[in-house]
């Protein structure tokens, strides 16, 4: 259910108005399979004890179209030739009437519903009696599983047209809907129209976008409506207004198209579905309150003023984020404890709980990390490489930010804090989508840095999105974002980089491997093993297979290994050689990623054997080889293809804190851009700038080249 919707679990009372292209046909002849949906999911909605209201629009239309048959069929052909004079609408809407409730009569009928008709003008609503009397007139109703079905009856208006407003109490049946569900203390509004919501312009613009929320601070006076119904008096703008008038005096309105299969059952259901109006949606920091696009440009626009700041604005920036994770560190938990029991109630793996937590340990070394990140020597506009071209053609070469980054992570709240503060540190805008597990602690950490970036920069520089179906639209925008890093599953990584055609900076499993070979010192190796499978095991640097020399099969080395490993609680599962050997479970794949006390094993002949292993089975993230003989060791070190290997250190050091880039955005084990844990360096790129002199190509006929390597200056 989208966060945005979960009112809807509360929902009983509800008043369905269908507008007048609704319940014709282009041809102004009433649309009968299209109402029959209509009536279907009404009749399901009435018997899971929803109480149902239906206003309907139609009766106008449905009675010229009938009216216009009888006068051409008693018209003579001299009639015809003189000029037609437009039907009364009161005579039409008499007619309409008629026929629309004899259908809608004879629909329910087929359904074993009980309908009622209840025509209403709008000089009605000016006695107070009668407003008493309508309350408990439909709450008999509906008590009798009856469906009151309102509509204007513009037979007797007292307006001088039915096109015109009378007295300002309602001015169309959107407007009598919005008062209907005020009136009847309804608990949401559904208003079906011919399209599917509100967008951004006109529908028919390739360009616009549905709306999913209204807000009305953000839309009001913004937003471009087209030309009115095409059969009734209303149309989108007067949708809006009753829809504005209704939410915010307590009733959500939703408009959605009621030419869609199922859209009342799907709205009911908590999806997003049509345009959402609520009086709390102003409030609501997510990314329906502004668009993929302008969430986006948004991002970006902040970004290149928070570039243009001195570079001790932007260090204070950070200082100030730091402290405010520290002074709020009470609520922070608070936050996070509600997300880690809901975790658990929901039954979450223990490693993804174990990601999720937050301790007050870890959130003042996150202070620190993010202090560490405002300490850094300035990483933009740094100059990389100066040339002279030619005399007096002086070019640098100099780091600048990538622009905005779309990043989507796991259950990890902390990666928020490490991924936010290197993108203000490396002047990036940002956008973030983090798993739902950790909602309530992702928007505390978020609204506290984002409380820190100022005014002159603006809020909008990090975009904290709530739902995942708000990712397909950002990934069509390769104009605005400029990198995509996905930090989860290999098939999240598969999933975005298919999806979108802005470049993607992400590692697949976190599969790493410890190679023992015959030369180590087996209390070293020890310790480097146990370390590197139990310090964290949910961690993407942690290890998977442990691979062994076999002259340790022989020496009862590999049963010491083992013997440390299952006294921590690690489960081994091994391949052909070593179940064999150690009487253990058969490995079901050495391909696979156990994020928790559970790792393979497996006997090799040598260095070459477990290279090979590690080339075969393993994601290119983190190795590490355990022995005293140096030249084995080098030998590993330059034929390993991962992004990080080690020699006799644990593979839980590959994290860009530990490698004192301060944070990390992920660990990429992509080949280009950044390779290995990415912090600062890999979210910046470079730009090129040439000073002259006015110097002129003409045909390389105006310039001698000297590309003659320039001192940088500090």
């Amino acid at each position: 259910m989208d966060p945005t919707r979960a009112f809807v679990k509360n929902v009983k009372r509800v008043v369905v108005k269908v507008g007048t292209a609704v319940v014709t046909r282009s041809d102004g002849r009433l649309a009968v399979g299209r109402l029959g949906a209509i009536f279907e999911q009404l009749e399901k909605l009435n018997s899971r004890g929803f109480e149902i209201i239906l206003v309907t629009s139609g009766a106008v239309g449905a009675g010229r179209q009938r009216l216009k048959y009888r006068k051409l069929v008693n018209s003579s052909f001299a009639d015809l030739q003189k000029p037609q004079v437009e039907l009364d609408g009161k005579a039409c809407a008499a007619v309409g009437q008629n026929g629309l409730m004899a259908l809608y009569d004879t629909l329910f009928s087929q359904l074993d519903v009980t309908s009622s008709q209840l025509l209403v003008t709008d000089n009605d609503f000016k006695n107070a009696d009668f407003r008493v009397q309508l309350g408990q007139t439909v709450n008999s109703l509906i008590a009798l599983r009856s469906i009151p079905i309102f509509n204007e009856n513009d037979a007797i208006s007292t307006r001088k047209a039915p096109y015109e407003d009378a007295s300002g109490i309602f001015w169309d049946n959107d407007s009598l809907a919005a008062l209907l569900a005020m009136e009847l203390n309804a608990d949401l509004l559904l208003l079906l129209s011919d399209v599917d919501g509100l967008y951004s312009g006109p529908p028919c613009d390739p360009r616009s976008k549905l709306l999913h929320t209204y807000v009305k601070e953000t839309h009001e006076g913004v937003i471009a409506f087209g030309d009115k119904s095409r059969m009734g008096r209303g149309g989108m703008d007067a949708k809006v207004k009753a829809a504005v008038n209704a939410a915010y005096s307590g009733t959500p309105v939703v408009i959605a198209s009621g030419f869609a299969t199922d859209n009342i059952i799907k709205v009911l259901s908590g999806e997003r579905v049509g345009t959402l109006f609520h009086q709390d949606a102003g409030s609501w920091v997510s990314f329906t309150e502004v668009g993929a696009r302008e969430m986006a440009v948004a991002a970006r626009d902040c970004s290149r003023r928070l570039q243009a700041l001195p570079s001790e604005d932007r260090r204070k920036v950070l200082l100030d984020v730091a402290t405010a994770l520290e002074a709020n560190k009470s609520q922070i938990i608070e936050e996070n404890e509600a997300d880690v029991e809901a975790a658990k109630d929901f039954g979450y793996d223990e490693s993804l709980v174990a990601r999720l937590a937050l301790k007050p340990e870890k959130i003042s070394a996150l202070a620190n990390s993010v202090r560490k990140l405002a300490d850094m020597e300035e990483p933009i506009g740094r100059v990389i490489k100066k040339t002279e071209l030619a005399d007096g053609l002086i070019l640098d070469k100099i780091s600048c930010p990538l622009g905005v980054l779309l990043i989507i992570f796991e259950s990890r709240p902390d990666a928020l804090v490490q991924i936010a503060s290197l993108a203000i540190r490396s002047g990036n805008g940002l956008l973030l989508k983090g798993g739902k597990e950790a909602r309530r602690s992702n928007a505390i950490l978020h609204k506290l840095i984002t409380g820190a970036i100022p005014d002159t920069v603006g809020d909008k520089l990090i975009g904290l999105l709530t739902t995942r179906e708000e990712i397909p639209d950002l990934l069509k925008l390769d104009d605005v974002i400029d990198l995509v890093i996905p930090r989860g599953s290999n098939k999240l990584v598969s999933d975005i980089k298919n999806a979108t055609k802005i470049p993607v900076l992400g590692h697949s499993d976190g599969i790493c491997h410890v190679y023992v070979d015959k030369s180590a010192i087996l209390d070293k190796a020890k310790k480097i093993v146990l370390d590197a499978k139990t310090d964290y095991p949910a961690a993407c640097n942690a290890m998977e297979t442990l691979l062994v020399h076999k002259d340790l099969a022989t020496n009862g080395g590999i049963q010491e290994l083992v013997i440390g490993l299952e006294s921590e609680g690690v489960v081994l599962y091994g391949g052909p050689r070593a179940s064999e050997l150690l009487s253990i479970s058969d490995v079901s794949s050495f391909h696979h990623e156990y994020s928790t006390r559970a790792c393979a094993i497996e006997i090799v002949n040598d260095v070459d054997a477990a290279i090979k292993h590690i080339h075969k089975h393993g994601s290119g993230h983190t190795e590490c080889i355990v022995t005293e003989d140096a030249q084995v060791a080098e030998y590993f070190l330059r034929h390993v293809d991962s992004a990080a290997v080690f020699h006799n250190a644990s593979t839980r050091f590959c994290d860009g804190a530990r490698f004192g880039l301060g944070a990390e955005v992920g660990i990429s084990t992509s080949k280009i851009h950044a390779r290995g844990p990415v912090g600062v360096e890999g979210l910046l790129t470079t730009r090129w700038i040439l000073r002259g002199n006015g110097q002129v190509v003409q045909g390389d006929k105006g310039v001698t080249y000297t590309h003659k390597s320039l001192p940088i200056k500090s």
